[in-house]
């Protein structure tokens, strides 16, 4: 911790370094070889004991990316523009007049956190083909990423399961860019995207006179893949007519272009994918079973977001820093009602939905860290959406309502541990609704 000020308050400094802080304390030209270090940091700043253009001075220090700085301040210094503009662009709070410790330190650990979330190295999580989407810590995907390097090494088609949104088509891209045809075009196909009159011409091309404005010969997604590898999405949702034409494909490796006489053979490897139960599908007579198993060689199952533990958190920092720039506001990181909400919401669309919620809140959030509210899941915390200054309130009317418990609300020990005077410590009592309680238990208030 980094304690930047004129005369630093030696009772505070104590009280951190018996939290476990290893505290740096001392004027800006005394500190500066510490912030020269990458490592991240919390950082107090006392802003009262510096003239005007010593403020000025310490904007350089502020701007620090690996410092979580928490403002120590009063009145005076808050009708100060300057002194504003610091707290408002690099510090994560501020505290103005006597505070307790216990509120400080609730303060920096909570500055520490952020700043330690927002320093993982990016080019270092595991990743798969260089996408943020792709991005996995948690068993289940370093399982996919296993089967991905084992499954991209034959030719054998793969068939993907998993739910919308999960990212199916980039385990496609991945496999390809890992085989022996990722030289060779990767060609993509939306099943369900297609109206059933056109699916087989998209699939297998056409001559030209074929049908009425085939002026041309049009070549097929089909053989547009030959040499590389062709993807099918939502191959569940294929009429049963194409899924024929498939599978004569697929067993002779030669395609008929509609209007044409001549099969042309083609050299390409099949990946496909639904989110559909194809058990299901083929049970009731919509997916053939025959086509099922030419298709599924191979199987790679893609877990969805919710069950993928730390990496939601990973994730949503990962789409943060790269959309960060869409927002005219400089995000430092998610609140913990964010973090919360993201691990208790069930994610129904999956990564797809993390990207398009996290996005929208860069956009639309109104303070740097963004919020659950921010990320339109408010009802998914048991942690209400506040104001900082509410969050400083109750964690120093919790602070000191812990001090006066240890205590048996006997007010000068109490007050001496939370490093502030009798009189002081009774009038935050008061302020927050704690008198009763003590003259009910028959302390000594006078």
């Amino acid at each position: 911790m980094l304690y930047i000020a004129q005369a630093p308050n030696q009772t505070l400094v104590s009280y951190l370094k018996d939290r476990g802080w290893k505290v740096s304390a001392g004027t800006l030209a005394t500190q500066a070889s510490v912030l020269k270090t990458d490592t991240p940091m919390a950082g107090i700043i006392d802003m009262v004991g510096f003239s005007a253009r010593e403020l000025a001075a310490l904007e350089p220090a502020l701007r620090h990316q690996q410092a979580g700085w928490i403002a120590l301040t009063d009145d005076t210094r808050l009708a100060d523009p300057v002194v504003c503009h610091m707290i408002r662009h690099y510090c994560f709070d501020f505290v103005k007049g006597p505070v307790a410790h216990a509120t400080i330190g609730y303060l920096v650990d909570h500055a520490y956190g952020m700043v330690s979330l927002g320093d993982i190295d990016l080019a270092d999580t595991p990743t798969v083909f260089g996408d943020e989407q792709m991005v996995g810590t948690c068993e289940a995907m370093q399982q996919l990423f296993r089967t991905i390097r084992k499954v991209a090494n034959t030719d054998a088609n793969v068939f993907i399961t998993g739910e919308s949104g999960t990212g199916k088509e980039l385990t496609a891209v991945a496999i390809h860019e890992r085989s022996p045809r990722r030289k060779g075009p990767f060609v993509a196909i939306n099943c369900g995207a297609i109206g059933n009159d056109l699916i087989q011409s998209e699939l297998f091309g056409y001559e030209r006179g074929a049908f009425t404005g085939a002026h041309q010969r049009k070549i097929g997604r089909v053989e547009e893949a030959d040499g590389g590898t062709l993807f099918l999405d939502e191959i569940g949702d294929l009429p049963l007519d194409s899924q024929v034409h498939l599978l004569r494909f697929l067993q002779e490796r030669k395609i008929d272009r509609l209007g044409g006489h001549d099969p042309v053979a083609v050299d390409v490897r099949i990946i496909s994918a639904t989110h559909i139960d194809l058990d299901a599908a083929m049970a009731s007579g919509r997916f053939r079973t025959d086509l099922f198993h030419r298709l599924c060689v191979l199987r790679v199952d893609e877990p969805p977001l919710r069950a993928r533990g730390k990496d939601i958190e990973i994730l949503a920092l990962h789409v943060l820093h790269k959309f960060k720039s869409d927002g005219r506001r400089k995000i430092r990181g998610f609140a913990p009602s964010a973090i919360e909400a993201m691990y208790s919401y069930a994610w129904t669309g999956n990564v797809r939905e993390m990207i398009n919620r996290v996005r929208r809140a860069i956009v639309m959030a109104e303070n740097k860290l963004i919020t659950a509210d921010d990320l339109g899941l408010g009802h998914c915390t048991g942690i209400e959406s506040t104001t900082l200054a509410a969050a400083r309130d109750a964690a120093e009317k919790r602070a000191i309502e812990l001090t006066l418990l240890r205590h048996r609300h006997r007010l000068s020990e109490a007050a001496a541990e939370l490093g502030i005077s009798r009189v002081t410590l009774y009038r935050l009592m008061v302020a927050h609704g704690l008198r009763g309680a003590t003259v009910a238990s028959g302390a000594d208030v006078a």
